[in-house]
């Protein structure tokens, strides 16, 4: 059993959303916690800011300088869901820079796997835009980092936040090097995640959709990790698995209307990791995107570090569920692409 990565800061405390704002610094301070009591257990990973030209990466440089100048405003409001403060611009690139400081450490073998307990999180950021409480796409600058510092050519990045990671999607939708698939709530903000968006171009068939209706719990997600998720990863074969692991599927959250459990969340990532151990030579990292009900996303994190730091357990099959019908329609899709 090998070592589990951490990185959590008290800086992302410093990124100011405003009374009332879901996606608030409480979230970080909970965690930070949890992380204090589990300090034995895990390897503490110190964050960086990612630099303008790894923001880069993914995101167009006028935009990155538009962030930048919300450093010398008191407040500033991207949209209606996304206020910046002083503090923000650097908090998002703690963010960012975090989780790339968790995959350098996993690609120096310093540890196999780990967790980014960063804010704000980063799905729905666009090349060019902020939107959903999102800044910088924190998981696509990882994965792009992968690409281009490490040459990697098959990542699989799964997104099982309540909302469609649309960003994530839009920045990788031409391209057939990154595998992305998506748990959400759907019809639900941000209106994409269609089961019939599949990926444009050369992309076709690297994007995967799976979008729920309000009331689906643990065993619709099993059942979708069962009957699609593994199935495509498999065959895709990952050389790294990104986790985009936002927690307000989860029963509790305020925000929507799944209902996951921290054990649903436990077995997704003990299925992820599986891959990631038969295909990525273990390479499996986790970031922090949605969930805003404060015991829930102790609980289900506290899960997922359980689960990274193994040894794991057998990944059975799903019964069918609820989800049976949608999940037929889902595999119709994308047999034009997999073997299903």
């Amino acid at each position: 059993m090998g070592e589990t990565g951490v990185v959590i800061d008290p800086r992302y405390l410093d990124h100011d959303t405003g009374r009332g704002h879901p996606e608030r610094r409480e979230r970080v301070a909970v965690l930070l916690e949890l992380v204090q009591e589990q300090a034995a257990r895990v390897q503490p990973i110190a964050a960086r800011a990612a630099t303008g030209e790894e923001l880069a990466l993914v995101h167009d440089g006028a935009y990155v300088e538009e962030v930048a100048l919300t450093q010398h405003l008191p407040r500033y409001a991207f949209d209606a869901d996304t206020p910046a403060s002083p503090q923000s611009y650097a908090t998002a690139c703690l963010a960012a820079g975090g989780f790339l400081a968790l995959l350098e450490a996993i690609m120096a073998g310093q540890v196999d796997n780990g967790f980014a307990l960063v804010r704000p999180p980063g799905h729905h950021a666009e090349r060019t835009r902020a939107m959903g409480f999102c800044l910088f796409n924190n998981v696509a600058v990882g994965a792009e980092y992968l690409r281009r510092v490490h040459g990697l050519s098959r990542l699989l990045i799964v997104d099982w936040d309540l909302h469609h990671g649309n960003g994530t999607q839009h920045m990788f939708e031409r391209d057939p090097g990154v595998l992305y698939i998506s748990t959400h709530q759907y019809p639900y903000y941000p209106g994409s995640g269609a089961m019939e968006e599949v990926g444009r171009g050369e992309g076709e068939g690297f994007t995967v959709n799976l979008p729920f209706p309000a009331g689906f719990g643990d065993a619709e997600f099993a059942e979708a990790f069962t009957a699609v998720v593994e199935p495509i990863a498999e065959q895709f074969a990952p050389e790294f698995v990104l986790i985009s692991a936002g927690f307000d599927a989860h029963v509790r959250d305020p925000l929507g209307g799944l209902e996951a459990t921290e054990a649903g969340f436990e077995r997704m990532a003990r299925s992820l990791l599986a891959i990631a151990q038969r295909h990525a030579g273990g390479r499996c990292a986790a970031i922090l995107e949605g969930g805003y009900d404060l015991t829930a996303i102790r609980h289900c994190a506290a899960a997922v570090l359980a689960e990274l730091r193994g040894p794991g357990g057998e990944v059975r099959p799903a019964p069918a569920s609820r989800a049976s019908a949608l999940l037929e329609q889902v595999r119709a899709v994308q047999r034009r692409y997999w073997k299903l």
